[in-house]
């Protein structure tokens, strides 16, 4: 189970891994705030307090965190969203977490994702920094993404003909 390291530019941690399944399945999964925890390699997310049951631009969504033993609610604005394809959502503090989902054949989908903390100044930068946020932040995407993959394993005999 592979996960590349993205160059999505300065201030931003990003990582993509190809998985076996369309790219409208795995959207949804993102699509609905419900479903995050499902998600979340690092552990963080607990459960949707309120929500729409879809994502759509401009919503609006609260979940429940846990981080370092501390629980706190959390709300979260979508900032960019195209149905299908990519949906970002912003925090208060000005960092956001962006999905991309890029189609490689009916049943197999690039899937990035992106935490991106360039509209945040020094000081917030700083503190995430003290708080070793970056290398949680790389670790818990990779893991995300390889549980989407063992979600979604290779169809034995795709697996049997690339090695043959």
């Amino acid at each position: 189970m592979t996960v590349t390291t993205v160059d999505a530019g300065p201030r931003k941690i990003a990582r993509a891994a190809e998985v076996n399944a369309p790219a409208a399945e795995l959207f949804e999964i993102v699509a609905d705030p419900r479903r995050h925890h499902e998600l979340d390699g690092g552990g963080t997310v607990q459960s949707a307090i309120t929500s729409p049951d879809r994502l759509s631009a401009d919503a609006k969504f609260s979940v429940q965190m846990k981080q370092y033993g501390v629980p706190y609610k959390i709300t979260s604005k979508v900032i960019d969203f195209e149905d299908g394809r990519v949906v970002e959502w912003q925090h208060p503090l000005g960092h956001s977490w962006r999905w991309e989902f890029k189609p490689l054949t009916d049943s197999a989908t690039l899937v990035t994702e992106t935490f991106d903390y360039s509209r945040l100044g020094g000081a917030k930068v700083n503190g995430l920094k003290w708080f070793g946020a970056f290398k949680h932040n790389a670790a818990s995407i990779e893991a995300t993404l390889r549980q989407l993959q063992a979600k979604y394993p290779a169809a034995p005999e795709a697996a049997e003909s690339a090695e043959g």
